[in-house]
């Protein structure tokens, strides 16, 4: 039985690609009783009636999925925050990095607009957070859609992966698909003019050739909630307080008012910044403070 990797939805077709070859399949209807619905990124079991259609007879399983964009099997997230217009803001590029982390999906992070910068004073503080993220194990760039060598510096982290874009709006996510993959600056207007705005148009997501891998075409993370999120699981999220929770003095320490706690020792000796730990209990207390859902 063939087996490919689904790289595009659209209009209940799911586009399998095998190779060279790229099948136009459907889903079986065991899928729809079963209440699956395939996702782009699926490695499939595909019967084929001809060179060209199909049906998908198998998902494989999933190492995670995304609720939007509709993706799943997703290796990498590359999150793309601005130094300034808009503001850079650890705070939201923590929750990212939580969702990221708990979902298995390794975090690029870069920083755009750095040419922007007017101020020195910004510009420390802009340096100093890469420092803190880099040392905390973080890979970091610093990109410029106006500056190509920067971007070709990123190339090596989409061979052999799947790639999400997520990260604040405004900060040129759409720039640098553009920048990536030239030809979809045409595809982003033709679609925008052909369709016209406020019509109800079909979302589909696909996966686009860029650098030896693969890049969903649709800015990641609708929701930014921690839905899925256990208190318990959210410091196995920042990577920091993962590494040091084995040293604590008590099996499952929350890190907020144990005694002998090494999430909290690194904190006062300035080894965690104080802010990514006030980030964490913001976000315990957010998650403490959810409604259950029934």
């Amino acid at each position: 039985m063939p087996e490919g990797k689904i790289v595009k939805a659209l209009s209940g077709f799911y586009y399998v690609q095998d190779g060279e070859q790229l099948i136009q399949c459907r889903g079986r209807g065991v899928f729809r009783k079963q209440k699956i619905t395939p996702l782009v990124g699926d490695e499939v079991k595909y019967q084929a009636d001809n060179e060209r259609e199909g049906y998908i007879l198998e998902i494989f399983e999933r190492q995670n999925e995304l609720v939007r964009p509709p993706i799943s099997n997703v290796d990498v997230a590359l999150l793309v925050f601005s130094a300034v217009q808009p503001e850079f803001s650890p705070s939201l590029l923590d929750r990212f990095l939580v969702l990221v982390e708990a979902n298995q999906i390794k975090p690029i992070i870069c920083i755009s607009k750095m040419d922007l910068i007017e101020d020195d004073q910004t510009k420390t503080q802009i340096e100093q957070f890469v420092s803190d993220y880099r040392s905390i194990g973080y890979d970091v760039y610093l990109i410029s859609t106006k500056d190509q060598s920067t971007i070709e510096a990123l190339l090596p982290q989409f061979e052999d992966r799947v790639t999400v874009i997520a990260g604040q709006s405004g900060v040129g996510k759409s720039s640098l698909l553009n920048v990536l993959k030239p030809e979809l600056q045409l595809k982003t207007n033709d679609i925008s003019t052909h369709l016209g705005r406020g019509k109800h148009t079909t979302r589909h997501v696909e996966l686009l050739d860029v650098a030896g891998g693969l890049v969903a075409d649709t800015p990641g993370f609708s929701s930014l909630e921690f839905i899925d999120i256990e208190a318990d699981d959210l410091s196995y999220c920042f990577i920091e307080m993962r590494k040091r929770s084995p040293q604590c003095k008590f099996r499952g320490c929350t890190h907020v008012k144990e005694p002998k706690c090494a999430v909290k020792e690194a904190v006062d000796s300035g080894e965690i910044p104080a802010y990514r730990y006030e980030h964490y209990l913001h976000f315990l207390d957010e998650i403490k403070e959810r409604k259950p859902r029934y």
